[in-house]
C-alpha cells in the first residue's frame, strides 16, 4: 500500500476511477468507429495535426506577444512557469485580462462555428433566427467579454479620494485620574 501512496492523489479510489474513465472511453471508441471508421481516425488525426502545426504555434505567439505588451513586474504576483535560475519573473500587468477572455471568445467560436460563419444548413430550421446575426451576436459577445475583463482590471486601480481623518476625542471614565 505504501507504493501506491506516494502523494494524496494516489490513492486506490483515484487508479479505480483513472481505469473506469479509461474503459468509458475504449467503449466509447469502439462505438464510434463502429460506423465510419476511416472517416472518424481522419479526423482524429487532423485534429491532432491541425492543433499541433497551426493552432498551437499560433497562440502560443500570441501569448508571447501579449506577455510583450504586458511586461512583467518586480513587485509580486503569479509567477510564469517553466523559468530556470535564480529570478523570480512575474506575469505582467494585464496578461490574464487577455488570454481569459480570448480563451472563451475562441471557446464559443469552436462550438458556434457553423452558425457563426454562416454554414447553417439545417440550422436555421432549429433555431428559429437568419443565418446573418450569429456573427454579430458573437462579436458583441466577444467586446463584452473584454469590456467586462479591462473593467475588473481597472476599476480597483481608480484613485479613491482620501477623506482627512478625524481624531477622536479621549474621554476618561468617571473616577479615574489622568497620568502624569
Amino acid at each position: 500500500m505504501s507504493g501506491i501512496r506516494r502523494r494524496e492523489e494516489d490513492t486506490p479510489l483515484h487508479l479505480l476511477l483513472v481505469l473506469a474513465s479509461f474503459a468509458l472511453a475504449a467503449y466509447a471508441g469502439v462505438r464510434l468507429l463502429k460506423g465510419d471508421t476511416l472517416g472518424v481516425t481522419l479526423w482524429f488525426v487532423g485534429a491532432a495535426l491541425l492543433h499541433d502545426l497551426v493552432l498551437l504555434p499560433l497562440y502560443a505567439v500570441t501569448d508571447r506577444a501579449v506577455q510583450l505588451l504586458f511586461p512583467p513586474r518586480g513587485d509580486g504576483g503569479s509567477r510564469v512557469r517553466g523559468e530556470r535560475g535564480g529570478g523570480s519573473r512575474t506575469a505582467g500587468f494585464g496578461v490574464n485580462h487577455v488570454r481569459v477572455p480570448a480563451f472563451l471568445s475562441g471557446l464559443m467560436l469552436l462550438v458556434w462555428w457553423p452558425l457563426v460563419f454562416r454554414q447553417v444548413g439545417h440550422y436555421t430550421a432549429a433555431t428559429g433566427l437568419p443565418a446573418d446575426v450569429f456573427l454579430g451576436r458573437w462579436l458583441l459577445f466577444t467586446a463584452a467579454l473584454f469590456i467586462a475583463s479591462a473593467a475588473v482590471l481597472l476599476i480597483p486601480r481608480i484613485p479613491r479620494p482620501r477623506l482627512p481623518r478625524l481624531r477622536r476625542p479621549r474621554f476618561r471614565r468617571p473616577g479615574r485620574r489622568a497620568r502624569a
